[in-house]
């Protein structure tokens, strides 16, 4: 019968083997969601032997990693904000550098009363939801192209009890202009990865991860043009657009956001010092 830490060793070198990155963190990862703990409990537990089904679970678990799908969706959860989202292969998994553009909306924002807020490409409704949980009394328009992803993103306001401040609204921006106007922000991390790049991508990303909300099937900033361009009838005066952005897309994003009338614009750096939200006021 193996033990916790025998597992580890084992998992760590099959996972090393097929390629993934961080494999030991990986192999922890998933053992410690069949074991229902954190994963810094494991060290306290390397002798504790494994069960014949949680080392069958775990296997399973295991060969699913090792031919790439992404362990967020195989555990079919993520925390992000300090919050718990579902996720599956209808939305993009939430990452820890959205969370930066979280933080500057709250920051920015936590002593404003009766915000309106649009988000444009909720996926799992990870950005829709911290915000509504985070600033109290705020209401929020999230939108999305997909309705499955819709679904998601309602479930997870529900988990983090924020149902009510936010409406769920299916909409493709580059479509369909929205009826509506007075937002005192629009926030989104739209799909900038360009075609070209999409290609490039680990297979985690390009085989699992939903193609729609990765690439643009352009130059990657379509929908920085676009949103840039509907934002000018959708903002109050003195509202406030933010994207998040990918690497080395800064300078031609602030030219996109001038160039629709935005100013005061503001790039704010990951920790990785990668540029990562950008930020624009209309006059």
């Amino acid at each position: 019968m193996l033990t916790v830490l025998e597992s580890i060793k084992l998992s760590t070198e099959y996972l090393e083997k097929k390629g993934i990155e961080s494999p030991r963190v990986n192999a922890e990862l998933l053992l410690a969601h069949i074991l229902n703990c954190k994963r810094l409990d494991l060290y306290l537990a390397y002798d504790r032997p494994l069960s014949d089904r949680e080392i069958e679970l775990y296997r399973s678990f295991l060969k699913r990693r090792g031919q790439f799908e992404p362990y967020q969706y195989i555990i079919g959860w993520v925390e992000f904000y300090g919050l718990h989202f579902e996720v599956n292969p209808s939305v993009l998994i939430p990452r820890p550098e959205t969370e930066l553009l979280v933080e500057e909306i709250i920051t920015g924002y936590k002593d404003s009363t009766g915000l309106r807020i649009l988000e444009i490409g909720t996926g799992s409704g990870n950005i829709a939801v911290s915000l509504a949980y985070y600033l109290s009394g705020a209401k929020i328009t999230a939108t999305d192209i997909s309705e499955k992803a819709l679904k998601v993103a309602e479930r997870n306001a529900v988990i983090n009890k924020t149902e009510g401040q936010i409406r769920f609204l299916l909409n493709d921006i580059i479509k369909n202009k929205l009826d509506e106007s007075e937002f005192d922000l629009i926030v989104s991390n739209p799909p900038y990865v360009s075609q070209t790049e999409y290609y490039e991508l680990r297979p985690e990303l390009k085989v699992y991860e939903p193609r729609v909300a990765l690439t643009d099937e352009s130059d990657g900033f379509i929908y920085f043009r676009v949103i840039s361009d509907r934002a000018s009838s959708l903002l109050k005066d003195n509202g406030k657009l933010f994207f998040e952005i990918g690497e080395g897309q800064a300078d031609s994003v602030k030219l996109i956001l001038q160039d629709h009338g935005f100013s005061e614009i503001k790039i704010k750096n990951d920790y990785f010092r990668i540029q990562r939200v950008i930020s624009g006021i209309k006059k």
